[in-house]
């Protein structure tokens, strides 16, 4: 039942960003359906989503893809056979979350492809080589996690398969080396996070699960919190951020205390699952919980300042300031958000992937207060600071909204921009 419901949300998920990129209203994608806009407001909410008519009818609206509905292969049932179109009513979301898993995008590049096959179960992917010695792997490990923070996305969907493929070979051959597994369990991690930057929430959690298993092997109960950080970021993208904060909460209570006293790696997993703690319970409104978990975090920022690319864990008062900037925009406080912006644009961030963010969080709270020059602006910087971050679907999708709102074209350079991110006019 879980896995429908999942799949549910996925589904309606695809259907709200396609319509929001092509910059039209739920009342004006209804008219074209032939339906009342409650109806596609409950199909983006992941409700309806069984009927498989209607979605076909939502992918020709929309110029969806049948297989990003989950309609590939499902043939249309046919209107003289009720018991035979019911049947597949029930049936189609288990059977849509399967397709979706077999049938690739078209669009994804060989890497992508060669990424998401090293996460499936079963056969060891194919070595780069020799065994690798456990320096060098630790080494590699190091230089993904740099090309994160980094923005080089392109480079690291390159480097994570063979990288996960070495390491499951060292694990292999020593199964009870608890390093190595931390190893493999933080390249999972770094696999989590490119997905969801890719918007590629099915396949991220195929890599939650593989890194939540690594981490357990190893003991270590830093990994552990970096896994459940990793997880607890792909529930709340999945719209579970209640069950988010409770595991958040749960976790970092166990870690908690004597922070003078814990080495800079452990507080700086600490910090960082706490700040995934202040963004999952700013996504369910809950102020409250958000104002706690960030006077967590900067109590132990106190402690810790890892604030380079090179780190292993980037966690900072900064990176704790910019939690706040993001938890006020998700609780529209634009002027909130602006004022904790403000110093923040004055300041050094080493990180690349932490300074396009704090560009995009601005931008959206300019968006908020309807100045779409400043959010134009504010995101042609993130692109400075991160050109690959700004093409991330998230980005793309606060562009198509600050070209649908500027109807009257009265900023030409924003619409360029549009079409050189290619979103859809």
């Amino acid at each position: 039942m879980a896995d429908t419901h999942s799949e549910a949300r996925r589904i309606g998920e695809v259907i709200r960003r396609a319509r929001v990129l092509q910059g039209r209203s739920q009342a004006e994608v209804a008219r074209g359906l032939g339906y009342h806009q409650s109806k596609v407001s409950r199909l983006e909410n992941g409700r309806g989503t069984e009927d498989v008519r209607v979605l076909r009818e939502v992918a020709q609206v929309l110029g969806i893809p049948l297989h990003s509905l989950g309609l590939t292969g499902v043939p249309e049932a046919r209107t003289d056979e009720p018991e035979t179109e019911d049947m597949r009513r029930r049936t189609f979301l288990a059977a849509a979350g399967m397709a979706a898993l077999a049938t690739p995008m078209p669009s994804a590049s060989a890497t992508h492809l060669a990424l998401v096959d090293s996460l499936l179960p079963g056969n060891l992917p194919e070595s780069s080589g020799p065994a690798v010695a456990q320096t060098d792997l630790k080494e590699r490990v190091t230089s993904v996690r740099r090309m994160f923070y980094t923005c080089d996305y392109v480079q690291l969907v390159a480097a994570l398969p063979g990288l996960v493929a070495d390491l499951r070979q060292a694990v292999g051959v020593a199964p009870s080396s608890a390093e190595l597994s931390g190893l493999l369990a933080t390249t999972y991690q770094t696999a989590v996070s490119l997905l969801l930057k890719q918007g590629e929430h099915g396949n991220a959690w195929l890599a939650v699960g593989r890194a939540m298993a690594e981490a357990e092997r190893s003991g270590d109960p830093v990994v552990l919190a970096s896994s459940v950080r990793v997880h607890a970021h792909v529930l709340v993208r999945e719209k579970h951020a209640a069950q988010a904060v409770t595991l958040v909460r749960h976790t970092a209570d166990q870690l908690a205390g004597a922070y003078d006293q814990r080495p800079p790696r452990y507080l700086a997993a600490l910090g960082l699952l706490l700040l995934r703690g202040a963004t999952a319970a700013s996504g369910r409104g809950d102020r409250s919980a958000t104002k706690d978990f960030l006077a967590e975090a900067k109590e132990v920022a106190r402690y810790v300042n890892l604030d380079q690319p090179d780190s292993w864990a980037n966690f900072s008062p900064t990176n704790v300031a910019l939690h706040e900037l993001s938890a006020a925009v998700a609780f529209g406080d634009a002027g909130i958000a602006l004022e904790i912006a403000r110093p923040l644009m004055r300041r050094h961030i080493p990180v690349p992937e932490r300074r396009a963010a704090l560009w995009v969080e601005s931008a959206r709270a300019y968006n908020q207060q309807g100045r779409l020059p400043d959010a134009y602006q504010a995101l042609r910087i993130a692109e400075s600071c991160a050109e690959q971050d700004v093409r991330r679907p998230a980005v793309r999708e606060l562009v198509a909204d600050l070209v649908a709102r500027d109807r009257r074209r009265a900023l030409p350079e924003l619409h360029h921009f549009s079409r050189q991110l290619g979103v859809p006019a």
